[in-house]
């Protein structure tokens, strides 16, 4: 899946598959401008930075469970978002400060550090790194990811996918090749 934020005309967080395709609107009320967004992988949750309303919420994947965790002034002006144990990291964009954030417990944050110029925060490490299996965009024995000349987007599960063309190709009626 992917998730997203749009704060156009109507504000929302959405997912759909990675083609585009079974877009679904998971909030869409109660938000203004929702702009960082983060997984929580293993609980399937979704945060994000709402810097209109200054806070952070949280819903599943379905959009159920919806609260906040954090709101206010201490809050403003975030940039990115990243969730790791128990913790949500965030950049605050007033001060370039690197804040950590109990996700179960508001209350507690930290300034961890101050980077200039940071736009953006991402965690990495192993056990937030899903275990790939076998999936429809492998490479074929011709090279060609999922069988497609051009682009593999995973659909609805990882069995199934839609071949793409590059700008200025359009895909042949066999749905794999690209003209």
């Amino acid at each position: 899946k992917l998730f997203f934020t749009d704060y156009g005309n109507a504000a929302k967080v959405e997912r759909c598959d990675m083609d585009g395709m079974n877009r679904t609107w998971i909030v869409q009320s109660k938000i203004e401008q929702p702009t960082a967004l983060a997984l929580d992988l293993v609980n399937k949750y979704v945060y994000w930075v709402d810097i209109y309303l200054d806070s952070v919420e949280v819903v599943d994947y379905q959009g159920r469970k919806r609260h906040t965790i954090i709101k206010g002034r201490q809050i403003r002006h975030l940039r990115g978002l990243a969730v790791f144990e128990n913790y949500l990291y965030t950049v605050n964009s007033d001060n370039l400060s690197i804040l950590r954030i109990n996700r179960y417990n508001g209350t507690d944050v930290q300034s961890l550090a101050k980077l200039d110029n940071a736009k953006e925060i991402r965690v990495y490490q192993k056990r937030t790194q899903t275990a790939v299996r076998s999936h429809a965009c492998e490479v074929d024995p011709y090279g060609m990811p999922g069988g497609c000349s051009h682009i593999c987007l995973l659909s609805s599960n990882y069995k199934a996918r839609t071949c793409r063309c590059r700008t200025g190709f359009i895909l042949g009626s066999d749905g794999r090749s690209c003209k």
